[in-house]
């Protein structure tokens, strides 16, 4: 991979306001903070997630106890950066598409994109959901090693995981991400191009094992990974499916709870039986890699792009690998609508972000790690 050449930041301390003072949304908060470029702000309901990411981040917050406060916050701003739980995304998308303001959310739903894709369109602002890792990133670097070959890719395979470093248990896994969230990739639909035709297939179908750098794996679908690459590929593609990366042992566990115990029916008590029983971890690692294969000059070839990343320590704040990864990614998205490298109005997908300019942002550049191969 060519190295990338470093675009400068945004100047003019255009007003931001992230909503959502948790793990995320702290993680976008410091990550902005420290790089500058923008008047920052965080929104909660909830104060004392507020105060702890003003003393930890040292940034602006803002009270939004209800819709009225909610929509006075966004009024007037340059972007909003929801890191709310996935069911709130429409809602918030709406206030922003209303008062001109560019949005941008980490939703993995993909009812809640259906609905913000809807209310773009003659929008004045960008409207841009879907911005982190999984669907994110992935989504990125996807379209950009299908575009490499003679035609398009015959068949791309995209695959992320974030694992603790230290599994313990039956389930081998740690909490590193919302358990709503992870409820709904391992329940829902997923999309897929199977024989050129866009499809869904079940979640947790597809077992199957992987060795990366000579670590055994396991993989199989979840639900909102691919974004909206079924539809960019839909009839250029013959196979494109998203896989989420686990240790061995996890799929026949997490099979057991949802389809014999028929836990998948009951949601709200699947969520208070993870959360009472499984840890959480700052130790993680997240896991990704994605191979299109095709022709080129006739031959069958292969192009992929494989990476292993680890938290990092931020003014002197430790942040999760996912974090800083989910982070990463949407503090980019702002950065390239910001500096004009991406639409300024309208519905805005991942894949119409140049993989180049995203791995040269000063957020994007955790993902050029050393040792990917593309």
């Amino acid at each position: 991979m060519a190295t990338p050449q470093p675009h400068a930041a945004p100047t003019g301390g255009r007003s931001v306001l992230v909503l959502g003072a948790g793990h995320i949304g702290h993680a976008i908060a410091l990550l902005l903070s420290d790089a500058g470029g923008y008047a920052l702000q965080v929104a909660d309901r909830n104060l004392s997630s507020l105060q702890r990411v003003q003393a930890l981040a040292g940034v602006a917050t803002v009270h939004v106890p209800d819709a009225a406060a909610l929509e006075a916050a966004v009024a007037g701003c340059h972007a909003v950066l929801n890191a709310l739980p996935f069911h709130q995304a429409a809602a918030v998308a709406t206030l922003c598409a209303r008062h001109g303001v560019h949005y941008f959310d980490l939703t993995e739903d993909v009812a809640s994109t259906r609905a913000i894709r809807a209310l773009a369109a003659g929008a004045r602002s960008v409207l841009m959901p879907q911005c982190g890792l999984a669907p994110g990133f992935i989504g990125i670097v996807g379209n950009d090693l299908a575009g490499r070959l003679d035609g398009g890719a015959q068949a791309l395979r995209l695959r992320v995981g974030a694992l603790p470093r230290y599994p313990q248990g039956a389930l081998r896994y740690s909490l590193t991400w919302s358990t709503e969230g992870l409820i709904n990739e391992y329940c829902n639909p997923c999309e897929a191009i199977v024989d050129g035709q866009r499809t869904s297939v079940p979640a947790l179908d597809g077992l199957e094992t992987l060795l990366i750098d000579g670590v055994e794996y396991e993989a199989f679908s979840t639900s909102g990974g691919l974004g909206t690459l079924t539809r960019t590929w839909e009839g250029r593609l013959q196979q494109l499916d998203y896989k989420t990366i686990r240790y061995p042992g996890h799929h026949a566990a997490v099979r057991l709870l949802l389809h014999e115990l028929r836990l998948r029916e009951r949601r709200e008590l699947l969520r208070e039986l993870l959360e009472g029983a499984i840890a959480a971890t700052r130790q993680d690692v997240v896991v990704i890699l994605a191979v299109a294969s095709g022709l080129r000059g006739g031959r069958l070839v292969q192009e992929s792009y494989a990476a292993r990343i680890l938290g990092r320590r931020l003014r002197g704040q430790a942040l999760s690998a996912i974090q800083h990864t989910t982070a990463a990614a949407i503090c980019a998205a702002l950065d390239l609508v910001s500096s004009g490298r991406l639409p300024q109005a309208g519905f805005v997908r991942q894949e119409q972000i140049a993989l180049a300019d995203f791995l040269a942002n000063r957020f994007g550049s955790v993902y050029d790690v050393e040792g990917t191969q593309a």
